[in-house]
């Protein structure tokens, strides 16, 4: 959880906020077709559905109120990996510091497999 102090009160923002922002901003970047999480039982990494996209994303809140964020995807077959990182990381910080106020420190991406169209 990150609490920010105003003159007016506290602000509490949850970490569910955090995850649920930057799988939403990351799948809606052309040429990723979802987020994906490891399985236990087979240790295969599998498309997560919409609703569930959020267990794809890690953050982690630095002692200056900073967030760190990871992103596991899957993505299209034949999309230039650099420009479409650094489209999901540009919207992702965005979309981030845009409704939260907290400063986005880093946006780190593993891509974990490729689907054909």
């Amino acid at each position: 959880m990150v609490k920010m102090f105003t003159e007016k009160g506290a602000i509490t923002i949850a970490h569910d906020v955090f995850t649920n922002l930057a799988g939403l901003a990351a799948t809606n970047c052309f040429g990723v077709r979802g987020m994906a999480m490891r399985s236990m039982t087979d240790g295969l990494w599998h498309l997560l559905k919409k609703e569930s996209m959020s267990k794809g994303v890690s953050v982690s809140l630095s002692d200056e109120g900073d967030v760190s964020i990871a992103l596991h995807i899957i993505i299209k077959n034949g999309i230039n990996i650099p420009a479409l990182c650094e489209s999901i990381m540009s919207e992702v910080r965005y979309k981030v510091e845009s409704a939260t106020g907290v400063r986005v420190k880093t946006v780190d991406i593993y891509i974990d497999g490729m689907m054909l169209d």
